[in-house]
């Protein structure tokens, strides 16, 4: 009598991704008596993946927030536009210098160049000593400043041929323009960076961002090679252009930092989500808040909504206490004593200003409830009321409310980003013998 033998068969599949719902099947294998392997007949959808692993990063898009994919499209058209004026300019500025006539010399040349770089280099670091602490809490505001002043910085490359006195002066001033968007751009882009990451994974987006730009810069540099061999001694089709693309590279800018719905506080978010709060007890998403938030230099759209309530316009954060005179250190005093005894500030009312003294030894929570409560002063001042006991009475009820729901509608409540507070106090009873701080 034969023993019959069951035979089993283990089969084994082969799947490559990063996500579980991005995976797809490349080999099948079968192993028994026999081994069998049977490979997937779609190799391209696993070639096209291993050519996107060079320019997105690692297990997108589920590692990365839903607005990177409209923000980089919109800033890879944008950086393919600069690329072809950049040819375009670079070419009208060599031509000024004197490339290609006989009577320029190596050394006026080597010389106004040098001038021209010094100038931008002088310009980046005062922009960083005056605006480099702005630059985190505005991101959006200026990377669209940024590219402006690229545009601009551009432009006087252009014009440069046409005045020969002034050659040295425009120049300079184009390369002081281009040192502002230096500074601005790879600030802002740290920032857009880490807004981005969901799997801590910056240094792979910042990777990936480069061989982005990498690409479209050989592809603007192409075109721009075009553009100015079609252009050549025609200037009226140089300057058309020239602006056509600008025109373009404004819209593709402010649409890029439209997209972006950045989840962390700044002072005109927070000022928005206050008075939606006071008005409604709701507090909006980062998405809602996107669409409301200014993305131009706040004095410029001052001029244009005058009715409009800016909170955050009406408050300082930071204040140098010697500045204050004695009926203001008086009212302080006053103030301090009846409704601040255990916070680490103090707010003080001035000319309109709400401003925030810092205790030195406050946390990232102290300087987010300082500013909130200033934010709620400020809301009370057109209605000519007590200030103080008004916005404490609403901070003991309303506060730790409004900071759950910013929590439970995705806000980041761990830091408020603002520029660095450069004055601080600090402050104890000497007629109790201890510090209250």
């Amino acid at each position: 009598m034969e023993a019959s033998k069951t035979q089993q068969q283990l089969i084994i599949e082969e799947w490559s991704g990063y996500s579980s719902t991005k995976l797809f099947k490349t080999a099948t294998i079968t192993a028994s008596s026999s081994m069998s392997i049977t490979r997937s007949a779609d190799s391209f959808n696993h070639v096209w993946r291993r050519f996107l692993d060079a320019f997105v990063p690692e297990g997108f898009p589920g590692s990365v927030t839903p607005d990177y994919v409209p923000f980089q499209v919109w800033d890879s058209l944008q950086g393919l536009s600069t690329y072809i004026r950049t040819m375009l300019s670079t070419q009208a500025l060599l031509s000024a210098i004197g490339v290609g006539e006989k009577s320029a010399t190596i050394i006026g040349a080597t010389f106004q160049w040098f001038l021209r770089d010094l100038t931008g280099m002088l310009g980046g670091i005062l922009f960083t000593f005056y605006q480099g602490s702005n630059l985190d809490s505005n991101a959006k505001m200026w990377r669209l400043a940024a590219d402006l002043m690229n545009d601009l910085g551009m432009l006087m490359d252009l014009l440069s041929p046409l005045f020969p006195s002034a050659f040295v002066f425009i120049v300079c001033l184009g390369s002081l323009s281009r040192s502002f968007t230096g500074v601005a751009s790879g600030a802002t882009r740290a920032a857009l960076t880490q807004h981005f990451a969901l799997q801590n994974n910056a240094a792979d987006i910042s990777a990936k961002e480069g061989s982005q730009e990498t690409m479209a810069t050989m592809i603007g540099m192409a075109l721009g090679m075009l553009v100015a061999r079609i252009t050549t001694e025609n200037p009226l089709a140089i300057w058309f252009s020239f602006l056509s693309l600008t025109m373009f590279h404004m819209y593709a800018n402010y649409k890029a930092v439209r997209c972006l719905a950045l989840d962390s506080l700044n002072f005109e978010r927070s000022s928005i989500l206050l008075q939606h709060f006071i008005e409604t007890g709701q507090v909006l998403s980062p998405k809602q808040v996107s669409t409301m938030e200014h993305v131009l230099p706040l004095c410029t759209t001052l001029r244009s909504s005058k009715s409009t309530k800016f909170l955050h316009t009406r408050v300082k954060l930071g204040l140098r206490v010697s500045s204050l005179d004695h009926p203001e250190m008086a009212n302080l005093l006053n103030s301090a004593g009846s409704f601040y005894k255990k916070a680490k500030y103090f707010l003080v009312e001035r000319k309109g200003i709400i401003s925030v003294i810092m205790h030195k030894d406050s946390a990232v929570a102290d300087i987010l409830k300082s500013y909130i409560h200033a934010l709620v002063m400020a809301n009370l001042m057109d209605e000519k009321r007590s200030l103080h006991l008004e916005s404490q009475s609403w901070m003991d009820k309303q506060y730790e409310n409004f900071v759950q729901k910013l929590k439970s509608s995705g806000w980041k409540t761990q830091r408020l980003l603002s520029p660095s507070i450069i004055w601080k106090a600090h402050w104890y009873s000497e007629s109790l013998g201890e510090k209250t701080d």
